[in-house]
């Protein structure tokens, strides 16, 4: 059984798939993920991992950060430790937490990410095209490469970016990356 917050996504990916009058061979076609996937993970049987999210988002046309925001509860301009939602990679390990999630009349938002050593993870497309990100690595080594332009980062930089292609996020076999990202 899948917790609170993957249930709301289930939901909302069922939600978005039907809004745009799509059936699940054309969302597979758009995404590049296969119908069965898509009909389980909107059924809530199983939890997206971060590269099939960011396939869905691409499709859509949005940021990662917007889909899930459309799943929390309500919006606080004060964003409490205990209240900012994490969310876990299942097949990965990467963890991703809103710590100052999306919310109408603010233009950035702040994401603090975590990916477990000797791990790869690969956006094909940008969810949305122009977007100008921030990435300041606190703890640990990162190779992010931007529109096939490999950037090795190390604790204390920071690397600025517009999303207009693919993105690869990799670390290496020694330890992981904890970073902030900078949405605007």
């Amino acid at each position: 059984m899948l917790d609170n917050l993957s249930n709301r996504l289930a939901v909302r990916l069922n939600d978005l798939r039907h809004g745009r009058g799509w059936s699940l061979d054309q969302l597979a076609a758009q995404s590049g993920i296969s119908r069965a996937t898509l009909s389980r993970m909107e059924k809530g049987e199983v939890s997206p991992t971060a590269e099939n999210l960011g396939r869905l988002c691409a499709a859509y046309g949005l940021p990662m950060s917007r889909l899930l925001m459309m799943v929390e509860d309500s919006f606080d301009p004060k964003v409490p430790f205990e209240r900012q939602t994490e969310w876990r990679d299942p097949e990965t390990g990467f963890t991703r937490r809103a710590v100052s999630p999306p919310a109408n009349g603010l233009n950035a938002e702040v994401v603090e990410c975590h990916l477990p050593r000797d791990t790869v993870i690969t956006y094909e497309a940008p969810p949305k095209s122009g977007q100008e990100h921030h990435l300041v690595l606190i703890d640990g080594a990162l190779t992010l490469t931007v529109d096939g332009t490999p950037h090795a980062l190390s604790a204390g930089d920071c690397l600025r970016y517009h999303l207009s292609g693919p993105t690869r996020f990799e670390t290496g076999a020694s330890r992981g990356a904890r970073y902030l990202l900078v949405l605007i």
